[in-house]
């Protein structure tokens, strides 16, 4: 692992990966691959176009490390791609569009009538009928993804998120011999296997940042630290889906589910998976959710502060809040950071991503632009000179009064 886009940058800006779509980007994948998809004009054309505005729109924002925008999965209910993506595309899953009552976890059965039930009963899981694997008849082509983005992109970074392979597992129930239906390790195992060929593909192309989303370590320490062994099975399992990543700055995000921007749980901690995320994970950043709940954890990280060897990346701002709150408030999320974690570790980021369903592209932008013009103000706090945020520039403003358009307008009306 190695600290390749945020080894000089103090107080880097991002967002945590998804972003709303376009209105006119309409085109979707739904299983096919990708290099099938782009001989359509129709969708080459809308799935280059909108990678090409999802960095764009990041660039203005000001942010230093970009993403894709998670373009490449489709818009459907509640973000079920993000899981999707993969189990469409692996050797050894049937049937997605039937469900079976082992895939109902108890830690997401809602009563009927409620939002959450109605996301977590469409979505959908198919089972394993076979053993699960990398398919190369339909890989998942990250790689060429990245490339498309990045290309957008120019000398900025982009990061290219992915969900674990673990959190797949959680869903899945077994109609095959070659898994266990109650043990899931083989299972989680096998997925590693098959996510790692695709992240060392990605990294071989010349992705410099890969974020892991979601292993499931800090559920299983919040509500199940009794499974100890298990909890050490899972720390192997992500070490294994990042082998051989060596080059590469490995993100590991970690939230508590974002559906269609609803929270899934009211009695979350990271307390019981402190030393898991910073001592025994492979990777270079861990982000965490903050602003979602008012910062009450930060200081788990104060005995740690002396001997951080991961950066963390803190969400300074809510995904699920139509709130685009302004710099100054921002700010002091910072200033409340700091004596926690060194401004030497310490990423700005979002609390989760932006694009799974129900966010609009115009509020992400504007709550996005917060982060890199709160992130000036303690930048200057700290004697260092500001990041240019070209939205910021009031040079640039698209939005001004008749009065203050003096090459486009004639003498305002009176």
């Amino acid at each position: 692992m190695a600290f390749t886009v945020t080894k000089d940058l103090l107080l880097p800006a991002t967002v945590t990966g998804s972003w709303p779509r376009p209105r006119w980007y309409t085109a979707n994948l739904w299983g096919r691959p990708l290099d099938t998809a782009m001989m359509d004009p129709w969708f080459r054309e809308q799935f280059t176009d909108a990678h090409a505005i999802v960095v764009s729109d990041q660039a203005r924002a000001g942010l230093d490390i970009l993403t894709g925008g998670d373009y490449h999965l489709d818009e459907d209910v509640a973000g079920r791609s993000w899981h999707h993506y993969p189990l469409q595309r692996w050797k050894g899953l049937e049937h997605e569009e039937l469900q079976s009552e082992r895939t109902r976890s108890p830690l997401l059965s809602y009563p009927v009538g409620t939002m959450l039930d109605s996301i977590y009963k469409t979505w959908r899981w198919p089972r394993v009928a076979g053993r699960v694997e990398h398919d190369p008849k339909n890989p998942l082509e990250y790689a060429k993804i990245w490339r498309i983005a990045q290309q957008a992109a120019g000398a900025r970074p982009v990061k290219f998120g992915t969900c674990s392979a673990q959190v797949l597992a959680f869903f899945l129930d077994s109609h095959t011999p070659d898994y266990n239906l109650d043990d899931k390790r083989q299972l989680i195992w096998d997925m590693a296997e098959a996510m790692n060929l695709e992240l060392r593909q990605l990294a071989a192309s010349g992705c410099k940042v890969i974020q892991i989303e979601e292993p499931t370590l800090h559920f299983m320490a919040r509500y199940h630290p009794e499974q100890k062994e298990f909890i050490d099975f899972l720390v192997e399992a992500f070490n294994r889906e990042v082998e051989g990543l060596e080059d590469v700055e490995i993100w590991i995000h970690t939230c508590w589910g974002n559906p269609n921007m609803q929270k899934v749980f009211s009695d979350e901690s990271y307390a019981n998976s402190m030393e898991i995320y910073l001592e025994r994970l492979k990777g270079d950043v861990w982000t965490i959710e903050a602003t979602e709940n008012n910062f009450r954890e930060l200081s788990l990280f104060s005995s740690f502060k002396d001997s951080l060897k991961k950066k963390i990346a803190v969400g300074v701002i809510s995904h699920r809040t139509l709130q685009a709150d302004f710099p100054d408030v921002i700010a002091e999320r910072i200033r409340r950071c700091l004596p926690h974690i060194p401004a030497d570790k310490l990423i700005l980021s979002t609390d989760c991503g932006f694009g799974r369903q129900g966010f609009n592209r115009h509020l992400a932008f504007y709550k996005t632009v917060g982060i890199p013009m709160a992130r000036n103000i303690i930048l200057q706090e700290l004697g260092v000179e500001p990041r240019y945020v070209p939205a910021a520039d009031e040079r640039l403003a698209w939005d001004q009064l008749p009065d203050y358009e003096p090459f486009t307008h004639l003498k305002p009306l009176r």
